[in-house]
């Protein structure tokens, strides 16, 4: 760990060294338009619309997500057979199996 300081310690004081010999551009030269596009604030008010625009059709987008997600719902609960409704007995009777089998005799259902 201290070898990995001791680099980074040493590249960081390189870079600093090194700063004074970079040289600016003079401000003479003209700018470019895209130069002088990014530094207006156009690009700001572009930001700024597209995120209340992004927001307000997620929030729409989640409201209709929301409905259609409570419609299938409600359909769901109305195809959904009820629980206690019919109370009809089940095909296979555990029950009657488990006496059979007990018994050692087999019945024959009709």
């Amino acid at each position: 760990m201290n070898v990995l300081m001791v680099a980074l310690g040493t590249i960081l004081y390189l870079a600093v060294r090194a700063l004074p010999r970079i040289e600016e551009e003079p401000a003479g030269e003209s700018e470019s338009l895209l130069d002088r596009w990014a530094s207006s604030e156009i690009p700001e008010k572009i930001d700024a619309f597209l995120n209340s625009f992004l927001a307000k059709a997620l929030r729409k987008v989640k409201v209709l997500l929301l409905r259609v997600d409570n419609a299938l719902s409600l359909h769901l609960k109305k195809i959904k057979p009820e629980e206690n409704a019919g109370a009809a007995k089940p095909i296979i009777d555990f029950k009657e199996i488990t006496e059979q089998n007990k018994n050692g005799e087999e019945k024959i259902k009709e």
